[in-house]
């Protein structure tokens, strides 16, 4: 199935993208065969839980921007498949240690490293990842490439650990939340775009654009993401809806109605989301609605999204660059029916 089919997988039909990443399709091939082919690089005794962990029916869309700034900013070639491979392992590293720190049961239908053999060995499993993605990451000839893959890496598990760090905080701003999500999720996307750039030896304004527009798009994800947690399903998302809020994590729709309510009304929400009861919980998510908050995140996806494809005004006209800015207006799109 086609990456960004899987990724945005409600998009509407007149804006399908499947026939425009036709031209990528056997660099998308080769990703899932080369990924295939890195439980090979394990010992026999724990291949069993590599391939499990890749065939992940993931969304591919790290690899996919790989593939299309490559094409954007010049042409794809075997290291850009190796780029893709590395983020790609470091993007399903994280999803084992996310399972585990969630408690997740389940992903994409499926049971969870952490459901299937418990948080010690997938902790191990995520770590056995991570560590092979560097692996694979050191064979590049330039260090400046090696370096920032290890660098995003490091931003990915330090966003993480800063939004662990802040759940329940209910000083949390919002400049806070965008750094993190910006960390958490931007990271990834940003390195995959201008790396892709870096490897065809770009100009600095083509890197600069493409690694913008990789973390204009991570942040707008991130975010839309965290509105699903709003008004999504389980079915959609692949978890309960207020998942988010029971965990404490506060998110961008949440966050703005707490800046905007007085002292009296913030003591009231801050009761709610310490101590709150799973129906007073499901009430102050449909008032965060109700007040704007989801409205707001719209409003700030859809800066977000505009950032990105303005972005990419400095590389040449071409139908991969036509892709890489039909992404984003897809999202926008899609996003604008939220609120």
């Amino acid at each position: 199935m086609d990456a960004i089919q899987r990724a945005f997988p409600t998009l509407t039909q007149k804006l399908d993208l499947r026939r425009q990443l036709d031209t990528i399709k056997p660099d998308l091939a080769t990703i899932e065969e080369r990924l295939r082919f890195q439980v090979q690089e394990f010992d026999p005794g724990i291949s069993g839980y590599v391939s499990y962990a890749l065939d992940s029916n993931g969304k591919r869309i790290r690899p996919a921007l790989v593939l299309l700034a490559a094409h954007a900013s010049g042409k794809s070639t075997p290291q850009h498949i190796d780029l893709a491979i590395a983020v790609e392992l470091i993007h399903l590293a994280t999803l084992v240690h996310d399972d585990i720190m969630d408690g997740a049961s389940k992903r994409r239908g499926k049971p969870t490293a952490f459901a299937k053999w418990g948080a010690e060995l997938a902790v191990l499993l995520g770590d056995c990842l991570f560590c092979h993605a560097l692996k694979l990451s050191s064979n590049f000839p330039s260090q400046e490439i090696s370096r920032k893959i290890a660098e995003a890496a490091n931003e990915v598990c330090s966003g993480e650990i800063l939004q662990t760090q802040r759940r329940f905080d209910l000083k949390l701003s919002i400049p806070e939340y965008i750094k993190i999500i910006s960390m958490k999720t931007g990271a990834l996307f940003r390195v995959s775009t201008e790396l892709a750039a870096v490897l065809n030896n770009c100009r600095p304004d083509e890197i600069l654009a493409l690694r913008n527009y990789g973390d204009f798009l991570g942040i707008a994800y991130q975010i839309y993401d965290d509105c699903l947690d709003l008004v999504g399903t389980e079915g959609s998302t692949g978890k309960t809806v207020g998942t988010d809020l029971a965990k404490g994590k506060l998110t961008l729709p949440l966050l703005h109605v707490l800046a905007q309510s007085s002292p009296a009304e913030q003591e009231q929400l801050h009761n709610i989301i310490l101590h709150g009861t799973p129906e007073s919980r499901t009430e102050l998510l449909a008032q965060v609605v109700e007040r704007g908050g989801l409205k707001n995140a719209v409003r700030r996806i859809h800066s977000y999204l505009d950032q990105a494809v303005a972005a990419l005004q400095v590389l040449p006209k071409t139908g991969y660059r036509d892709t890489l800015e039909g992404i984003p207006r897809a999202v926008a799109e899609h996003v604008a029916t939220l609120g």
